[in-house]
């Protein structure tokens, strides 16, 4: 195999061997950084001291917490065809999730730091029998020692961003080697699709964005009653996933809010959670009362801005509120998904940098069901309107519940392309049962 390799992965290869020695300061340096999980630190290196089960195995690995959630909705349809899964991530935060949000059966792994001889105990221990990647996230040695093995893969919820696309196209060799073990490609879009094809992917279908699937997320029915209790007759709005750069515009937006909607609350959730005490310093520092929920504080009369710094806790805020900012969007960061906020019931402003979910954004902003601004002036205005008037919120309300609508159905795409993949396993299942 190395020899028919384009000459960059021929050097990823020996430079990822060659770096083996250096992966426990590596996870050193990560660990005081709290990136790693101290217990789980073996997973890194391709060790396990999970059993694998029996049967067969699918293997479906997302680079974090979006593309974990993301698959969800297929996590669960193929548990009811009593296939088992194998959950790779490579972050902290998305074992916090899968752990949190997913059902005991489900087995997480950190995905091993992507060297041949990490990658080789990996497949060795779990012998997946498919491989599902979801989006993006591709790691040269995973995918080569996975074709190597003859195991079928699929890119599925496939996603090339405009800033990704132009990169890889300098080095074509390199991608078009990749996407070439892949038997099918799965794209998001028709743009995603061509980028895909036109970086050397052999076989590509739009299916869809398996995100606008996703269940809404859930929420503790108690604490929910008990935020509600404390926060009654307030205007709230809530700043979700939000990005270093932005917290300081919202914390304006809202002084300036203040005086027209005294009682407000703008309940801030940071897109990484250890971020919390520092924002709250910047709105102590603005001369501004903040409460921090990771000290299991709660919002009181004088609370202004409540900094949400926990973990999986979205779905609760959401409900709180009826309207909510997407982060991730005054800032060059490509916006996050409005999907979650729009199925339960919000109405949505966005910031104009959404090249993460541009289908989405443009389908909403044109059908009323989400407001694009682009300076913290019109951030202002749009929140007061909505603030003022309850009636032109519920009318965003209602249109961006429509899009969300039509524009789901990637789910059953996407199982109607693995459906060759799943008949083998179940075949296999068959004739194991025999």
């Amino acid at each position: 195999m190395p020899d028919s390799l384009p000459m960059t992965l021929r050097m990823y290869r020996h430079l990822s061997t060659a770096m083996v020695p250096l992966a426990p300061a590596l996870i050193k340096r990560r660990l005081k950084l709290g990136k790693e999980d101290p217990a789980r630190v073996a997973e890194r290196r391709g060790l396990s001291q999970d059993t694998r089960p029996q049967g067969p195995l699918v293997w479906i690995h997302g680079a974090s917490v979006g593309e974990v959630l993301a698959a969800a909705a297929l996590i669960q349809k193929l548990r009811e065809a009593n296939i088992r899964i194998l959950l790779t991530s490579g972050t902290v935060t998305s074992a916090a999730v899968v752990a949190k949000r997913f059902p005991p059966d489900i087995i997480h792994q950190y995905v091993p730091y992507d060297s041949p001889r990490f990658v080789a105990r990996f497949l060795d221990h779990w012998r997946p029998s498919l491989a599902l990647f979801i989006e993006s996230d591709l790691w040269p040695n995973l995918i080569l020692a996975g074709a190597a093995r003859r195991l079928p893969m699929v890119l599925i919820n496939g996603r090339m961003s405009p800033r990704s696309f132009p990169r890889w196209r300098q080095f074509s060799g390199t991608i078009a080697t990749l996407l070439g073990k892949f038997d099918i490609c799965l794209a998001q879009s028709h743009t995603d699709a061509e980028r895909f094809a036109a970086l050397g992917s052999p076989n590509v279908v739009t299916t869809g964005n398996l995100k606008l699937d996703v269940p809404a997320p859930p929420a503790d029915p108690a604490k929910l009653e008990r935020l509600m209790s404390l926060t009654r007759g307030r205007p709230i709005i809530v700043a979700a996933s939000t990005h270093p750069g932005e917290e300081e515009i919202l914390i304006e937006t809202h002084r300036t809010l203040a005086g027209f909607f005294p009682s407000l609350l703008t309940v801030n959730v940071p897109r990484h959670p250890d971020r919390g005490a520092s924002i709250a310093r910047t709105v102590a520092a603005a001369g501004l009362n903040a409460a921090l929920r990771s000290r299991e504080e709660l919002p009181t009369g004088a609370t202004e801005i409540y900094v949400a710094d926990t973990m999986g806790e979205l779905g609760l805020f959401y409900r709180l509120a009826p309207i909510v900012f997407m982060g991730g969007s005054l800032i060059e960061h490509g916006g996050q998904n409005p999907v979650e906020a729009v199925k339960l019931g919000a109405a949505v402003v966005h910031g104009p940098h959404v090249f993460n979910f541009t289908d989405v954004y443009e389908a909403l902003d044109v059908a009323g069901g989400a407001r694009r601004v682009d300076t913290q002036e019109a951030l202002v205005k749009q929140l007061g309107q909505w603030l003022a008037d309850t009636a032109a919120r519920e009318t965003v309300r209602r249109a961006g519940e429509g899009v969300v609508e039509e524009l789901g159905g990637a789910l059953e795409r996407t199982l109607n392309a693995l459906e060759p993949y799943l008949l083998q396993l179940r075949l296999e299942m068959g004739a194991a049962n025999a």
